[in-house]
């Protein structure tokens, strides 16, 4: 806990889940952040419906699920009857087209239709997230798009069940002894959108949101040469094993710059325990970062990373508000994981290729 009041509610909850039985409760040490620990511990799989106490409860769309975030007093009602009313959203197509660049993911492409569409553009819609760039992405990347549709406004982001999903569901199932049937679902070959947007991602550069808003995507380009002074690399959005991967592949046994402080916060226990065994952690310490248990962190501006007056910040995370992660004359920028090492390298906002230089483009970005 990050204070006092902080520790009273945790205990709060901890009797409570006590007092209700409830299965599935992940304290301190055994758990991690919500929208990535339920995935990897096979609790959400397609065809669910998953109801949530957090905007970004709509990560779950990209095993091919429904999934939002609601309100506490609708959580507490659907807690007490099961059951919950919904308007039915309109739907957004996106159809990507192509294979994904060098040091390109799916937080560059989500990044790059939210600048297209705005941080309205697809209000209380169900984003669905298809096309043959689908092949090319690791279900890592296409739970980073599932997870930003909020930050468009959208109700539900998802992407239909394939190969790539099923595998990734068997896979966690066999690792957490976890097995219940699902259905998969995709849409009608006649189904109506509300809207299409066509996105050509062999054009699509790493991106970086400026502040204040992810609408303010740019190409990396745009930026470079912004001095920053921390880098964040956690949350919700890229704080998976591929994203630390990813940045340890750009680290390389390089040094931070010595006036940038960097962070690396892996978001579950699997994560640090997997990064821990490929030496991924040791090399973040030995580069000069800080290395946390997992925690949410520095992207709300809890603790841990809380800015101070106009200081300057790149994060992996999916919102760069005002205020939102410390002081308001604070200023953030959004990026993937190979752009937040880079810079925390540089000192600077760079391009990946800057530092690690080119990179192969492999069957998966």
């Amino acid at each position: 806990a990050k204070d006092i009041a902080s520790a009273g509610l945790m205990t709060v909850m901890r009797h409570f889940a006590m007092e209700q039985d409830i299965e599935h409760f992940f304290d301190v040490g055994r758990g991690g952040i919500e929208h990535i620990l339920l995935p990897e511990e096979a609790l959400t799989l397609p065809g669910d419906v998953v109801i949530g106490a957090d905007s970004h409860s709509c990560t779950y769309g990209a095993l091919g699920c429904f999934s939002t975030g609601v309100g506490s007093t609708d959580l507490g009602a659907v807690l007490a009857m099961g059951e919950i009313w919904l308007r039915v959203p309109e739907s957004m197509r996106i159809v990507y087209t192509g294979r994904p660049g060098p040091w390109v993911v799916g937080k560059d492409l989500i990044l790059s239709v939210i600048s297209r569409i705005g941080d309205d553009g697809a209000r209380y819609m169900a984003m669905e997230h298809t096309g043959d760039t689908m092949e090319y992405l690791s279900m890592e990347s296409r739970l980073t798009l599932t997870n930003m549709a909020i930050e468009a406004g959208a109700k539900s982001g998802i992407v239909a069940p394939d190969g790539t999903t099923l595998e990734y569901v068997r896979e966690r199932q066999t690792a957490t002894g976890r097995s219940r049937d699902f259905e998969v679902l995709r849409s009608d070959p006649d189904a109506r959108y509300a809207a299409t947007v066509e996105v050509d991602v062999g054009a699509i550069e790493p991106m970086v949101a400026e502040p204040s808003l992810p609408s303010r995507s740019v190409p990396v380009g745009q930026v470079e040469g912004t001095r920053v002074d921390q880098v964040f690399i956690g949350s919700c959005t890229n704080a998976r094993i591929e994203d630390l991967r990813t940045a340890a592949e750009v680290l390389g046994d390089r040094q931070i710059a010595p006036h940038v402080r960097a962070m690396v916060i892996p978001a579950t226990q699997r994560v640090w325990k997997k990064a821990n065994e490929e030496g991924l952690l040791d090399r973040f310490a030995d580069a000069g970062m800080s290395v946390s248990t997992p925690t949410c962190g520095a992207c709300l501006g809890g603790h841990m990373g809380v800015l101070g007056p106009g200081e300057v910040c790149i994060s992996t995370s999916n919102r760069n508000y005002v205020g939102r992660m410390g002081d308001p004359t604070a200023s953030v920028y959004l990026a993937n994981p190979a752009v937040a090492m880079a810079t925390a390298v540089a000192g600077e906002i760079v391009h990946p290729e800057a530092v690690a230089g080119p990179k192969e483009v492999a069957g998966v970005a």
